[in-house]
Formats: C-alpha cells, structure tokens, sequence
C-alpha cells in the first residue's frame, strides 16, 4: 500500500463528506495498514488509536447532521512527535521529555482538528529533529518501506515513512535544514518547506527558531496543497507569524507553467550522484517541453550553506535546550547527585543523546567569548550573502530547481560514525532554510532503479503558488 494505490485526502474528504465512506471506516482501514506494516517500519513513537476513533466518530456526526467538518473531512494525519499535542505524550523522541504531556495543541494541530482531519498518532524522529535518517531516536530507528534496510531520511523520516507506506494519508514535520524536504525525496513523497513565517511555528518544540518551519507530507502536490492551505495563514501566539492570509494553492496548480522562467541551480548540481542530476535534468527537460523557459542559475553562496548551517543552527540550539534541566520538563535525575548543579549535569547526560549532546556543545563554543565573532558572527554573514545571491538569481529566474538529496536512500549505520558524510545529505536543502523561502521536493522514480529520488522546487518568499505550479508540471512528467 503506497500514495499512489490508495485514496488522495482530497478523495477521501470528499466521500466523507459526501457521506460515501464514513470517517470511521477510513480510519479503520489506515489503523488495518499500521498493524501490518507498523513493527517493521517503526514509523510511530505513539499511535492515538482511540482519540483516532473519537474523532472520526464526531467527523461522521457532523455529516450525519448535515454540517460540513472540513477540508480534510476524516483524513489521517500523523504529526512529527516534536508537535505538542494536548494530554499526549511529546517527546521529540529524547528520553529527557519522558512523561511530557503538553497541556496545550501547537496551532497546526489545532487547525487539522478544526478542519476534519483525524490524527492518527506521533511519529519517529531524529532527537530534536537533529539528524539526517531518524537514526538518533531515543525509541530506535525507523526504515524507509520501500527498502526496510535503508534509512527514510530524517528528521521528520517517521512522517514520510507513514505517508509512504498509506499508515497516513498525510503528514506534518518540522523543516530546519530540509528535515521535510530530504526524507520526501529518500521516501518518494510529497514534501514542502514554507515560507518562513507562513506557518505559525507555536506548539513547535524549538530546535534552531530562525530557521524552524512546520510543512505538509502527501502523495501529491494537489494533497500538499491542501494541507498548507488549512495550516498556514496568520497567528498572534507566534511573533514570527506573517500577517497575511494564506495563498490559494489548489486554483494556482491548475494554471500550468507556460512562460515561467525557470532556472537549474548549478553549485547544487556538482557533486550529487549521477542518477540525482540526471533526475533533475530530465524534470528540465520536462518543464521545457511544457511551455517554461529553461536558463542555468547561479547561487554562488550557496556553497558555504553547509558550514553556515552547521554553526548557525547549533548556536540555537544549545540557547533553546537549555530549559531541559531536570526542573520544568520531564526527566530529573536524582540517584548520587549532591546538588542542583550536579542534578542538571547528571539530567541531561542522561537524557540527551550523542547527536544533540554534540550540536549544543558545537553551539556553545560558537556563541562563547572571544569565538563569537570569528565562528557565529561570520556564519551570519555567510546567511546574508545567500539570501542575497537568491534575490539576484530570482531577478532572472521565477522559480529554481536542484536536487533534493545527493542520492537515494543509503543503508542503515552506514553513516551514522562520520557526521560529516551524515551532514552532506542536507547540502541541497540547507540554502532555502537560510534564506527563509519556500521550497518542496517532488518524487522522481528513474526507470530501472528500485529507490525514488526527489526534484526540489525553489521560489522566492511568499512565492507558493509559482512553486506548486511547476511542482504540479514536474509530478505530472515523472516516470
């Protein structure tokens, strides 16, 4: 069972809705896929089987009394366990939340409840959302379902996985440096990074908060799109929040790509494997024939964003998990300690694992007297020229297109003792988080080859709609 041999969500809402299913027995029959296919997979840290039931039953109520429960109308949602989600466990998959139940939503599940969707539980990830393959999960790693001795990509590979393997029909995840973007490609989903500030990020628990952004998973772009209709638009509760209303995303894909100018970004081509570029060339191709106007793109800078990234988000990171110490959230470790110090240090040695362990002391030094400025400082500078590089390359181009990952979904452990080669699953990613535009990744299945691939579409902030046109065009054209 994958997305493109089950029901869209935009299938599903409409049958429900039109009381042709009940959204009962669509949930029954995703909870039918994640008995089978859940202990392989390992996709889920918590699956809410009876709240799941509660509320497609209120979903079927409301039809029953004539009203309309919404665009998502009973359709499974996972969300990315790092989403707070009233009286259910939240765990960012870390032993340092154990027993954490917030006693608030995050925005985005709030606003998937108000428009009918059905969550159905909380999935795997990376420690904070730090890593490339949902390898550094307190709870142990998820695999890809399309190969169970690969990885799914990470952070947000439990998310992906349940979309990939119909346990959900969509997903939400959290993007920092292509936590979304990356395991769509290695999965062969739909998966997109908004606007910085589209999105509200409240509920989100922070990682790197100038460069965190909540997206959809789907098996379309036309699924995807609903999902980021329902979930953007403005929020008080969340001071980065853009006070605009959210873009129509499902009109804007049927206008196709015509006269777009659309340009192949050429530092992120050098280097990927060869089946990546020619993925890549070919949704060129593709786009050409379609009507766009194909050019070569430059973003200079773009080749630094991996060492920017890698001091940037860090810093963050060790300012926002320094609330974890054994007094407000969850784990306190009390055994031989001698005093308040002591018990910090004995907490999050203890609960914090080997990958966030190494970003916030990386972070620390970074932000620390007499490095601030030569490390930090200058990472922030290196982020200034990116984002002026894309403003010059979108002077001549309306939309951009790369890679989304350098290769296919690699083996479990493979790279999981060099962090660097860990790292560079996210070059392709990185520039767009630093920049705070939007882009998505689109799957691309090249014949002969057993492992999907991702086309990523960039555009320009608040550039949504261009970018699921040519999303729409590139879905359309893959084999």
């Amino acid at each position: 069972m994958s997305p493109a041999s089950t029901p869209s969500a935009l299938e599903v809402a409409a049958a429900v809705r039109s009381g042709e299913r009940t959204a009962v027995d669509v949930l029954e029959s995703h909870l039918a896929v994640v008995a089978r296919r859940e202990p392989e997979l390992h996709a889920f840290n918590l699956v809410t089987e009876e709240q799941a039931r509660a509320d497609a039953a209120a979903v079927d109520a409301a039809v029953a009394a004539g009203r309309d429960p919404g665009p998502l109308a009973g359709v499974p949602v996972a969300l990315k366990d790092n989403l707070c989600t009233r009286g259910v466990a939240t765990t960012c998959s870390s032993l340092i939340l154990e027993g954490w139940r917030p006693p608030y939503d995050a925005t985005v599940v709030r606003r998937v409840r108000a428009a009918g969707g059905v969550v159905i539980g909380k999935t795997n990830l990376d420690e904070f959302a730090m890593g490339s393959s949902t390898e550094n999960s307190a709870f142990g790693p998820t695999r890809n379902p399309h190969d169970p001795s690969r990885v799914p990509g990470g952070s947000s590979g439990g998310s992906a996985a349940a979309v990939a393997s119909g346990m959900a029909t969509l997903g939400l995840g959290s993007d920092t440096g292509g936590s979304i973007r990356q395991p769509a490609a290695l999965c062969g989903v739909v998966g997109v990074k908004p606007t910085y500030g589209l999105v509200s990020r409240y509920g989100l628990v922070a990682f790197a908060s100038s460069l965190d952004q909540i997206g959809p998973f789907a098996g379309t772009v036309k699924d995807a799109a609903l999902l980021l209709e329902v979930i953007s638009g403005h929020d008080p509760a969340d001071s980065t929040s853009i006070a605009a209303p959210p873009a129509p995303l499902l009109d804007a894909i049927t206008t196709g790509v015509e006269g777009l100018r659309i340009g192949v970004i050429g530092e992120l081509m050098d280097g990927v494997e060869p089946a990546a570029a020619a993925a890549v060339r070919a949704a060129a191709g593709a786009l050409e024939d379609a009507g766009a106007k194909l050019g070569e793109a430059s973003v200079p800078a773009a080749i630094y964003g991996l060492s920017a990234y890698y001091l940037i988000a860090p810093a963050e990171a060790s300012s926002n998990l320094a609330r974890y110490d054994g007094v407000r959230y969850g784990l306190r470790v009390t055994e031989g300690v001698e005093d308040v110090t002591s018990m910090f240090a004995a907490t999050r040695a203890a609960g914090f694992g080997a990958e966030v362990k190494r970003r916030i002391m990386l972070g620390t030094y970074a932000l620390s007297a007499g490095y601030y400025d030569a490390y930090y400082g200058k990472a922030q500078r290196v982020r200034t020229l990116i984002i002026r590089d894309f403003e010059e390359a979108y002077r001549e181009f309306d939309v951009l297109i790369s890679p989304t990952t350098p290769g296919p979904a690699f083996e479990l452990g493979a790279k999981t003792a060099d962090p660097l080669a860990m790292y560079m699953n996210d070059v392709c990613t990185i520039p767009s988080n630093l920049a705070g535009a939007p882009a998505m990744s689109v799957p691309w299945w090249t014949p002969g080859q057993d492992l999907p691939l991702g086309v990523q579409v960039l555009a320009p902030a608040l550039g949504e709609s261009v970018m699921f046109r040519v999303a729409a065009a590139v879905e359309a054209a893959a084999p």
